[in-house]
């Protein structure tokens, strides 16, 4: 092979190995960037899943999403944490949590401004804002008080307290596609003939889609 046709080769491959990698970059409709896998996590982060059951099914099938469980990271002891409300709120190992999530497939989105305002004070601000909840039961009728709480609110409402930002904006549960077999069976044991159909409601779905967050991870 002459010098022409040998560079000729190396070039041809190098270009497509920098469109594989590139295209491998995008992923869930977000850019990972330059780090991959889990060491491209950081604090605050907020993670998704799409967990089973009767509930998990109503929740997608009214949000018209595939995610139906939350959470957040934080860092303990070198260990990555994820804060979740399931009765009661509760700090778990992220890699226990992955294993709840349906064949371990999770995502992790972040804060788009997150680069300039995430500084360590505003860090300890989320998780302070985060402590205030740890304990509380979970809120099966999806209300919008503290005294009970659910998975995308309690995410919603770390970044609200913590830091005063709205990652998007909570509507009205009569705004989901409620008119599954499944949804009003589920709503029919938890309100009776008197669903809250103005109670104003945050789901994981809605937080994904929120243009305030980019894609992370995908696993």
């Amino acid at each position: 092979m002459d010098m022409r046709k040998r560079s000729l080769v190396v070039v041809t491959l190098f270009a497509t190995g920098a469109l594989a990698l590139g295209i491998s970059t995008f992923v869930g409709g977000g850019k990972l960037g330059d780090q991959v896998g889990r060491e491209a996590l950081r604090e605050g982060d907020i993670v998704f899943q799409h967990t089973g059951g009767e509930q998990g099914r109503a929740v997608e099938l009214a949000t018209g999403s595939p995610w139906t469980h939350v959470g957040i990271l934080f860092k303990e002891h070198g260990q990555w944490m994820v804060h979740e409300a399931v009765g009661p709120v509760r700090k778990i190992a992220l890699s226990e949590w992955v294993e709840h999530g349906e064949e371990g497939h999770w995502t992790a989105k972040r804060w788009i401004h997150s680069e300039k305002q995430l500084a360590p004070s505003a860090i300890g601000r989320l998780k302070e804002a985060g402590a205030r909840f740890n304990g509380l039961p979970y809120d099966l009728q999806f209300g919008w008080s503290d005294d009970r709480i659910y998975c995308s609110e309690l995410v919603w409402k770390i970044y609200k307290n913590g830091l005063g930002v709205e990652l998007c904006a909570p509507k009205p549960m009569r705004e989901n596609a409620l008119g599954s077999e499944t949804v009003r069976r589920v709503m029919q044991q938890r309100y009776g003939s008197a669903p809250p159909l103005d109670e104003l409601m945050i789901s994981p779905g809605a937080l994904f889609d929120c243009a305030e967050l980019r894609t992370v991870l995908v696993e």
